[in-house]
């Protein structure tokens, strides 16, 4: 049974930073392409940043510069460092993954089989 499991949302003023982890069991997030989503109230929801068996990153133009993906195979997880934080940047974020590595590795949630329950992150 495939759990993703996020932490480490919370509220911060603009121009802070927040460091949001998704912690995977019965899944080894080295194998395939484990991406971010967040959606925010009243608008759809949108793939922030990925990463791929390589370790190859991607981000939505948005957040580049700003927001950093990354991986610890040892820990089983992935990590988004999120800095310069803005107030558009509020929503409820989620880490979801591929179930199989052959499957693109896009922002685009088509592909992803397994997602976690999210975690909220406020700017104000």
């Amino acid at each position: 049974h495939v759990q993703l499991v996020e932490s480490g949302g919370g509220s911060v003023q603009a121009g802070g930073s927040l460091r949001l982890s998704c912690t995977a069991s019965g899944y080894t997030i080295s194998d395939s392409c484990v991406a971010w989503f967040r959606h925010a109230t009243g608008q759809e929801r949108e793939g922030v940043a990925s990463i791929d068996a390589d370790g190859e990153t991607s981000y939505v133009d948005s957040v580049k510069g700003r927001f950093t993906v990354s991986r610890d195979n040892g820990k089983n997880s992935v990590y988004l460092q999120m800095d310069s934080l803005k107030l558009e940047d509020t929503a409820m974020y989620y880490c979801a993954a591929n179930k199989y590595p052959s499957f693109p590795c896009t922002l685009e949630p088509t592909w992803k089989d397994y997602w976690g329950k999210g975690t909220q992150v406020t700017v104000s």
